[in-house]
């Protein structure tokens, strides 16, 4: 959920990135959610990473149009060459490291990698990681099944604007954990399985706080929290412009 955007500029990048190992540590689990449309749940919780590494690890590559069949066309303000596919791990709440997948504008890649390193470091769960492009380019299905994503080429609500999403310069972290809070009416929640997490502040797994590791890192790289807004309240969302 975010407004106009200025259009980034575009070039083409390889990376390839990697730090030392972290310990485990054993997360509380949250209840399930419903898996991505047509898929089984086994096939949406994230998979371990290769050789059960508890190294953070993050490979940058490109994107094509294959991969974004139903997330891009023709008309968005950005080109599939614009974006970036960042591969890297992400502690689940099972307390496992897992290996996700996240599409992003090609000239915040490095800095989204530095995030997710730091969030990796500091142990913050995450429920699962997949390109919207598994939910159809559905915004809703993506929330309902708690996913963390970024790129997807889509309007805010009725207004005509471009999402920031729409620039690959938007990610929501953990959607259930933390929902989308209609100013009107009557706070309606976004996802509808997330009412339980309403309240701010929170002490349950994966939820942001304000203030908290997750808001300071993003902070780092000048992104802004869509929970520090004073009317609707975004608490899944960080853009590159705070909107």
């Amino acid at each position: 959920m975010a407004f106009i955007p200025r259009h980034p500029s575009a070039a083409a990048a390889l990376a390839l990135l990697s730090v030392t190992g972290i310990a485990a540590v054993t997360v509380a689990a949250s209840p399930p959610v419903p898996p991505a449309p047509g898929t089984s749940q086994a096939s949406t919780t994230a998979t371990p990473a290769p050789g059960a590494s508890q190294a953070f690890t993050a490979t940058v590559t490109p994107v094509s149009p294959d991969q974004l069949r139903h997330s891009w066309h023709r008309g968005c303000p950005v080109r599939p060459a614009d974006l970036r596919m960042i591969s890297m791990t992400y502690w689940g709440f099972d307390g496992r490291p897992h290996t996700g997948k996240m599409v992003i504008n090609e000239s915040v890649a490095d800095q989204v990698v530095s995030v997710f390193r730091k969030l990796y470091g500091q142990r913050f769960p995450i429920r699962r990681m997949q390109p919207v492009e598994v939910y159809k380019g559905s915004d809703d299905a993506s929330m309902a099944a708690d996913n963390t994503s970024a790129f997807n080429c889509r309007r805010v609500g009725t207004t005509g604007n471009w999402s920031q999403h729409a620039y690959g310069l938007a990610i929501d972290v953990n959607t259930r954990e933390n929902p989308y809070i209609h100013p009107y009416p009557g706070g309606t929640v976004d996802p509808p399985n997330a009412k339980g997490y309403v309240r701010r502040p929170l002490d349950r797994p994966g939820v942001i706080n304000p203030g908290d590791d997750v808001v300071r890192a993003f902070e780092k790289i000048g992104w802004g929290w869509g929970g520090s807004w004073s009317t609707a309240k975004d608490y899944q969302h960080f853009s590159q412009n705070g909107r």
